[in-house]
C-alpha cells in the first residue's frame, strides 16, 4: 500500500504521520506517479505551522520526482514511463508520499542523465534560482550581490549561477564550516554573521560602495542590515522569512537609504508559465549535466522520518540540500 506523511493539526514535528493511503486512478488531467526521490524545503515548515494556510488533514511537501504508471483522460504530453519532476505550492502540495495523483500540468520532464535524487534536489531550489539569477535583474556582468544562506540549498545554486553570469559574490554563514562550503561553490567573500556585522563588511569588501543586489532568505533578524548594504538604487530580493516575517515598515525608510527597491518574489508567480518554465529548467538541466553547476545532497532522510528531518531543518543542521528517499 501507498505510504504518506501528513498532518491533521497544525504545530511542530510532531504532529507530522506517516500512513497508509490508498492512490486510485487518474483523474481527466493528471497522472499517477511512482516517487523516485522527495525534496526537503525549509518552506514545507510553512505549511506544518500554519504560516502558509492548507485545509486539514493535509500532506506537505510540494516538490518531487519519480514515473508515470498510468494517464488520465486527455494527458498526451506525458505516457506510462515517462520520467517527470516537479515543484509548486498549493497546487503539488503532498510530495511526501511514495505514489500519488498529480495533475499533468504541472510536471517537468527529467532528462535521462539526472538521477531522481538529483532531480529532488535541485528542482525546487535550482528553478528558483534560475528565475531569481535570470528573471528578476537585467545583471550586466561585474556586479557584486549579497547572498544571505550562501551554504543553503538555494544558497549553493545562486552563487554558482552568479559566477557563471560574472558576478562577485559575498555570502552570509552561521559558522566558519558553511564559509567554507560556500566557498567552494562559488562564493569569493563569506561573512560569518554569528560575530561579524554584515553591512560594514559589505561596504569594507566593496569599497564603501555597496552591492547591487541582496538576495535575502533570512526575513526579520537581516532585513535592516540587508537595506544598508545596498548601493543607491539598489535591489533587494525578499526570497524567505526563515528567521520570522518581516515587520511592517515606512517605505520612506527606502528613499532615506538610497532610494532602494524592494520585492517579494513567489515561485508561483514566475514558475507559472510552462513554457518559461520548460526553458528555466532547459538551462538549469543544462548547467548540471554539463558539471558547470554542482549538486551535492548532504543529507538523506527516509520518508517516515520527515518529523526528524524538520526537526534538523528548523534548527539549522543541514548544510546545502536535503532529501526524503522513498
Amino acid at each position: 500500500m501507498a505510504k504518506m506523511t501528513r498532518f491533521h493539526e497544525i504545530g511542530g514535528p510532531e504532529v507530522l504521520r506517516y500512513e497508509d493511503v490508498t492512490v486510485g486512478d487518474p483523474g481527466a488531467g493528471q497522472v499517477r506517479l511512482q516517487q523516485g526521490a522527495v525534496a526537503l524545503n525549509f518552506a514545507d515548515t510553512y505549511f506544518r505551522t500554519g504560516l502558509y494556510p492548507a485545509p486539514l488533514p493535509s500532506g506537505i511537501g510540494s516538490d518531487a520526482c519519480g514515473t508515470v504508471t498510468a494517464v488520465g483522460a486527455g494527458v498526451t504530453q506525458f505516457k506510462v514511463g515517462d520520467r517527470v519532476t516537479y515543484t509548486g505550492a498549493h497546487n503539488t502540495l503532498g510530495a511526501y508520499s511514495t505514489e500519488r495523483l498529480i495533475d499533468a500540468s504541472a510536471l517537468i520532464r527529467l532528462p535521462d542523465e539526472i538521477s531522481f535524487e538529483t532531480a529532488a534536489a535541485i528542482t525546487m531550489r535550482g528553478l528558483t534560482a534560475a528565475y531569481l539569477m535570470r528573471r528578476i535583474y537585467d545583471f550586466k556582468g561585474g556586479e557584486t550581490i549579497l547572498l544571505h544562506a550562501a551554504a543553503g540549498g538555494v544558497g549553493l545554486l545562486v552563487s554558482q549561477w552568479a559566477r557563471l553570469q560574472g558576478l562577485t559574490v559575498i555570502g552570509t554563514v552561521s559558522s566558519d564550516a558553511k564559509a567554507e562550503v560556500a566557498r567552494a561553490h562559488g562564493c569569493n567573500h563569506t561573512i560569518n554573521y554569528s560575530h561579524e556585522d554584515v553591512a560594514a563588511r559589505v561596504r569594507e569588501i566593496t569599497d564603501g560602495e555597496g552591492v547591487s543586489v541582496v538576495y535575502d532568505s533570512v526575513g526579520k533578524d537581516t532585513f535592516e542590515g540587508s537595506l544598508n548594504s545596498l548601493k543607491r538604487r539598489g535591489l533587494m530580493i525578499c526570497v524567505g522569512t526563515a528567521s520570522g516575517m518581516i515587520p511592517p515598515f515606512n517605505p520612506q525608510i527606502l528613499a532615506m537609504k538610497g532610494s532602494l527597491f524592494l520585492t517579494r518574489p513567489a515561485s508561483a508567480d514566475y514558475l507559472a508559465d510552462p513554457a518559461d518554465r520548460a526553458r528555466l529548467a532547459d538551462e538549469l538541466f543544462g548547467h548540471v549535466v554539463a558539471g558547470r553547476i554542482r549538486v551535492d545532497i548532504s543529507q538523506r532522510y527516509e520518508l517516515a522520518d520527515a518529523a526528524q528531518a524538520h526537526r534538523d531543518l528548523e534548527s539549522r543542521k543541514i548544510i546545502g540540500s536535503a532529501i526524503l528517499t522513498v
